[in-house]
């Protein structure tokens, strides 16, 4: 990094958070339902409420969508445009305002080069600054999308989508990294299935629109008040009026966690395998029984959007080493070597194997003092040894290697390939679970300069092969013209063009012309 470039501010409170958001179970006061109440205070949350209003009365709060360690996020009417919205509010502490202005700046650059809507990442519409009894907070207000990826997957009761409705959202994620990486040199860093959010809810009795739910607005009064509260906060309040209004949120606070308590689809923390049958029991009411979330997970638009740009940055310009949520992060990230947009690729090929399983591939164990050699066992036992000079390249290379490459700490590795895990364990065909890993395993190549990119996975023949366009506002191809396709790739391969995806009525393959697929891994 270069000396005179701008580095966040990292504080000990950020490190603690992300830390519990990306562990199995929090832990602590939080929960997976809600925020907690403690950091409802100066320089944290703003205490929102539904009917809220917010931009001089523009965006009215309908209900609460999530939250995350730096903001909340609610779904809102824009009583301008008469569209919903979701509004982000971040907290207020300087270093949040910072880095929501970082946020603002990389999807300001997101929008510009998209104009069509065509990049399958999220869009920015407005942003500004909101005065509350917590502070000043920075505020965002984002295009109405609907489910997250883990919300899907609960809809399979963990048990994974067939594989060519995995293909279908696989394309989708492609192509917004795609778009990122080779066009706006940008690094997600923290792809992970509830960053991904589909076009529209799987459940249309959720949807607002679809639903004809009610709208909230604003009483005069209650306007009134608002207008009249952010006045007084600009001016010069007395010490007694601050605390009182310190008091009101407080309360308010605590209104909205009682409220939201029950909702577990706000930013979920990552669930053991022995917690999903519980949580799908709890949460049977809301998704219906089994066979209505088959049903609907049949019947879904399973196109999606990237969302979260918090912790987003440049090629060139890069604000933390400390990326990725656990379960998604690369080896090089664990050991503290330099990262890239192939950082991202390991995090998709996580969320790929996850989407065509239920299971999360890379779940090291909480709450050990050996976590993170305990992921890399995990990952050299379905990889193989990690080559010594990847392993020993790290700051952090010493801690968990010796100089021989080998863990320090963990002796036996049972090593378990991908191939035989999709037969073993999820009763994949041989032939589907041959396809997936010759997908899957060189996106996660130890060494991350022979990963492929988001442009080569596209041209890739497990993607290909899929009766989808790679436009997501197109319609999906013909059978005819699939049997076509297959016909070609089937000649293609006969006169020895095995690793070469025949595509060219695609716009990915034409964008990414030249662009040589992707070897399988040998035998």
């Amino acid at each position: 990094m270069d000396a005179k470039q701008k580095q966040r501010p990292v504080v000990e409170e950020d490190k603690v958070a992300a830390e519990e958001d990306r562990s199995s179970d929090s832990g602590g006061e939080y929960t997976s339902e809600d925020e907690g109440t403690e950091d409802y205070r100066r320089g944290g949350y703003h205490a929102v409420r539904i009917g809220d209003a917010f931009k001089n009365g523009r965006y009215v709060v309908q209900s609460k969508l999530g939250w995350g360690h730096f903001s909340t996020v609610w779904l809102g009417w824009d009583t301008q445009k008469s569209r919903y919205v979701a509004l982000k509010v971040q907290k207020s502490a300087q270093h949040y305002t910072e880095s929501a202005m970082d946020e603002i700046t990389i999807l300001q650059q997101v929008a510009e080069g998209d104009p069509e809507d065509q990049k399958c990442v999220v869009k920015l519409l407005d942003h500004f600054k909101h005065s509350g009894p917590n502070g000043q907070h920075v505020c965002m207000v984002f295009e109405y999308l609907g489910d997250n990826l883990l919300t899907l997957i609960k809809y399979s009761d963990y048990r994974g989508l067939p594989i060519h409705r995995v293909k279908e959202i696989c394309i989708n994620i492609l192509q917004g990294l795609d778009y990122l990486h080779r066009q706006l040199s940008i690094i997600h860093t923290d792809l992970k299935p509830e960053n991904i959010l589909l076009l529209s809810v799987i459940d249309p009795s959720k949807d607002p629109i679809k639903s004809k739910t009610p709208l909230i607005l604003p009483n005069s009064r209650d306007k009134s008040s608002i207008e009249s509260a952010v006045s007084r906060l600009n001016g010069d309040l007395i010490r007694n009026q601050k605390k009182k209004i310190r008091r009101k949120a407080k309360r308010a606070a605590h209104e909205c966690v009682e409220k939201e308590a029950s909702s577990t689809e706000a930013n979920m923390g990552r669930e053991t395998s022995a917690a999903k049958r519980a949580i799908l029991e709890r949460e049977g009411i809301k998704m219906g029984s089994r066979s209505t979330r088959q049903n609907l997970l049949a019947s879904a638009d399973l196109r999606c959007k990237l969302v979260d740009f918090g912790n987003a940055c440049w090629t060139h310009k890069q604000f933390t080493t400390d990326i990725q949520t656990r379960q998604y992060r690369c080896p090089e990230v664990v050991l503290g070597s330099k990262y890239s947009t192939s950082a991202d690729l390991w995090s998709f090929a996580c969320i790929c194997f996850e989407l065509a399983t239920g299971d999360v591939l890379f779940d090291p164990l909480n709450g050990d003092s050996d976590v993170f050699q305990d992921h890399l066992a995990l990952m050299m036992e379905l990889l193989g040894m990690m080559p010594r000079k990847i392993a020993l390249g790290g700051r952090y290379s010493r801690d968990f290697f010796n100089k021989f490459g080998d863990l320090r700490h963990i002796r036996r590795l049972r090593f378990w390939p991908l191939n035989k895990v999709l037969v073993e364990k999820y009763k994949f065909s041989e032939r589907d679970a041959s396809e997936l890993t010759e997908f899957l395993v060189p996106i996660l190549d130890f060494v991350p300069e022979k990963r492929p990119t988001a442009a080569q996975c596209l041209l890739h023949p497990w993607i290909n092969r899929i009766p989808c366009s790679l436009e997501p506002n197109q319609a999906q191809e013909t059978q005819n013209s699939q049997k076509k396709r297959d016909k070609d790739e089937k000649e293609a391969m006969e006169i020895g063009m095995r690793n070469i995806a025949i595509n060219a009525d695609t716009n990915t393959a034409n964008s990414s012309k030249g662009l040589k697929a992707i070897t399988p891994l040998s035998k």
